[in-house]
């Protein structure tokens, strides 16, 4: 454990009393003696403490060798380390004929596809790009990362989400090599570009991409046992949102674990007003088992069809280019590992080679992020502060993009890390415009969406409107109903903290839904009507639009630290009744957890007009853990989503004058939301970037069509 948290020192004794005490156990004549000198030596190789490293690899080597014979795996695996070593240490002529060797010797006893094979192949290739045969290096990791394609397939198909992401991260080293080669060693190689991105395609957003296909295709069939298997994934994502926010038990009664167990509906508040005398050891025991149990429903799920094999093929760039329409980029956004970690950004067009850029330390470009976004969240901010922190992550970030852009001003952009957080919208270039006078962006996870956005088919049924949620729900819709001309809409914002219980009426999302929905044809839930069981009960709608109080908790409880395990749970939109004691299985918080399971094949489009409703859990390579995820799984074509607070007045605005570009107009999603903004900035009271650059596009950009008046 020492070791893999870095904590060398603490480490270094206990492997020297473990090697100690095996010798005098086992002899010094034994497999275990072998293993515990390479345990000890890859510590000093950590350390850089080569010389002392050395002679206990080469002992590990031959104590193996005389035990285990010449062809065993272990011999393979000393032979590695000691290569490694000597690569390090520039020790190239030592080190090839052992990393060569490795390689013989691995396909001999593992078989061609086995992950150490890659593992040999990925090596050997770094020491020919360490030399500068870069031809030849970037042959191996071809091969390398082949066989590593095909174990991912493999492993995708099996196992829950948290295994399919701990797999990846094993593979995560090739990732960092194939797009350093590139960008520090061979710029200006388009074989080397075309194999680093076609990497990054194939790696990021692939559980999310996997999750969102098997979801669908288990949905679209009809056998009972596809259907059960839903139905219980559901049911139990459920009973773990409410063991985090219900409010129902009693913690005087006796029966109280007998319940728990009888009656998994039955939750208790874990977070948020979590009842003092309940111990904490019931709450852990029922979620670490309702937590197994959805992961052994996510396995079975995976493995249900033989149809989620031939989904999950691997992505080209050549698929992704003829999805990309004229005068139009894919932006990808990297993390990748040089020292340090760095960002990186690569440019496709539909046509030619890929082009990609380093954009400098992910410590210095989040410092100068995360000023820029406490500037835009506050509306006080002076517009000339303001501007001047934009300029600055524009220079990071867009400026050397701008350069591999050329012409073009229709951007599908795939963010990373905290990049998923900001409105590149609202950078400001070298003109002191902002980018959005210039730049059309649409969201992406990565640009493999291209490919599941192209076959999606829109749903014919109605719109879902709901908001202005009666959160006591003592009166049918007397809230919806109410004369709420006394509160100042203008200084609310649709944002809560669930701690509290403090929060008020949204009479801006009333009005929002009821005009909208008469736009659309279709009678709007409001007040008591605008519940959780609506929200489940859809049918795939053309489309949902939800106005609420939004919330995304990043600040965990210390108290509970285990049992933050599940980031979807952190997110969520509270709904009528969430004040009220709980009936059935509705507590009035739909959780991202829960919207997982909502049947939105063929939605067109999604709104949460929301605050923080594109927030959650940054989780490397694969996006934001949060609602935005939950809806791409749940099925639907796009998000319209906003990336921190929102204020009412300004929200209402700007969502009805979303729709009417998106219905009368026929505009695009996206080009709807961006004409929407460039209004919004001519307008005095809505200039500053808190109002106009709240919200984003998501998903596919193109026109709906067919709806409307």
């Amino acid at each position: 454990v020492y070791f893999n948290q870095g904590r060398y020192q603490e480490a270094e004794p206990l492997l020297q009393q473990t090697l100690e005490l095996t010798k005098r156990l086992l002899g010094e004549e034994h497999p275990q003696v072998a293993l515990s000198l390479n345990n000890l030596a890859l510590l000093y190789l950590n350390q850089g403490r080569d010389q002392e490293a050395e002679p206990l690899f080469q002992q590990a080597l031959e104590l193996n060798k005389r035990l285990l014979g010449e062809e065993h795996p272990q011999v393979a695996l000393s032979l590695n380390n000691l290569a490694f070593l000597y690569l390090n240490q520039g020790r190239y002529q030592e080190a090839e004929p052992l990393l060569q060797q490795t390689l013989e010797l691995t396909k001999r006893l593992l078989g061609e596809e086995h992950p150490q094979v890659a593992l040999s192949l990925n090596n050997l290739a770094l020491l020919y790009h360490t030399q500068g045969k870069i031809s030849r290096a970037l042959e191996l990791l071809e091969q390398g990362l082949k066989v590593e394609e095909r174990n991912l397939h493999s492993n995708l198909v099996a196992g829950s989400e948290p295994q399919k992401r701990k797999y990846l991260d094993t593979i995560s080293g090739s990732t960092n090599t194939v797009i350093s080669l590139h960008l520090n060693t061979a710029p200006n190689n388009p074989r080397a570009a075309r194999l680093a991105l076609t990497t990054v395609l194939r790696r990021k957003g692939r559980v999310l991409d996997f999750i969102t296909n098997s979801q669908q295709i288990l949905g679209q069939q009809l056998d009972p046992e596809s259907q059960k298997l839903l139905e219980d994934l559901n049911a139990t994502r459920t009973q773990l949102a409410n063991l985090f926010y219900s409010q129902s038990l009693d913690p005087k009664s006796p029966k109280l674990l007998d319940d728990l167990n009888s009656n998994p509906t039955q939750g208790a508040n874990l977070i948020y007003k979590r009842l003092p005398n309940l111990p904490l050891k019931y709450y852990q025991q029922r979620l670490n088992y309702l937590s197994e149990q959805a992961n052994q429903l996510e396995d079975k799920i995976s493995r249900r069809s033989p149809d989620f094999r031939t989904a999950n093929q691997a992505v080209t760039l050549e698929a992704i280019q003829t999805l990309i329409p004229a005068n139009t980029a894919l932006v990808e956004l990297v993390k990748y590992q040089r020292g340090s970690p760095r960002y990186a950004a690569y440019v496709l067009h539909s046509q030619g080679d890929p082009q990609g850029i380093d954009l400098g330390e992910v410590k210095l470009i989040e410092k100068e992020l995360e000023l820029f976004r406490l500037s835009i969240q506050d509306k006080d901010t002076p517009t000339a502060q303001l501007k001047q922190a934009a300029r600055q992550v524009d220079q990071r970030l867009m400026d050397p993009v701008r350069q591999l852009l050329g012409s073009t001003r229709q951007i599908l952009l795939s963010p990373e890390g905290e990049l998923n957080l900001i409105p590149f919208e609202a950078l400001v270039d070298q003109q002191q415009q902002y980018l959005v006078e210039n730049y059309r962006f649409t969201y992406l996870t990565s640009g493999r969406d291209l490919l599941r956005l192209s076959q999606e088919s829109a749903s014919q049924t109605a719109p879902v409107m709901l908001g202005n949620p009666d959160f006591d729900r003592s009166a049918g819709e007397l809230i919806a109903n109410q004369d709420h001309s006394n509160l100042a809409s203008a200084d609310l914002t649709r944002s809560i903290d669930l701690s509290t219980w403090d929060f008020s009426p949204l009479p801006g999302t009333a009005d929002e839904v009821k005009e909208i929905a008469d736009m659309l044809g279709v009678d709007p839930l409001l007040g008591g009507k605008a519940t959780e069981s609506a929200v489940k009960g859809v049918n795939s709608p053309r489309i949902l639009h939800i106005a609420t109080h939004g919330f995304s908790e990043n600040a965990p409880n210390q108290e509970l630290p285990t049992l933050y395990d599940n980031p979807m749970l952190l997110s969520g939109l509270v709904l009528a009744g969430f004040k009220q004691k709980r009936t059935g299985a509705e507590n009035g918080v739909l959780t991202a957890l829960e919207a997982v399971g909502l049947n939105l094949s063929g939605t067109e489009l999604v709104v949460l007009s929301a605050c923080d409703t594109g927030s959650g859990r940054i989780s490397s390579g694969e996006g934001i853990y949060g609602l935005r995820r939950a809806f791409v799984i749940a099925g639907s074509q796009t998000q319209l989503i906003s990336l921190r607070k929102v204020q009412d007045k300004a929200t209402k605005e700007l969502m009805l004058a979303y729709y009417q570009r998106l219905l009368d107009d026929n505009m695009g999603r996206t080009e709807a939301l961006r004409q929407t903004q460039l209004d919004m900035l001519k307008d005095e009271r809505y200039q500053h970037p808190y109002y106009w650059a709240s919200f984003i596009v998501s998903g596919n950009w193109r026109p709906m069509g067919g709806v409307g008046r």
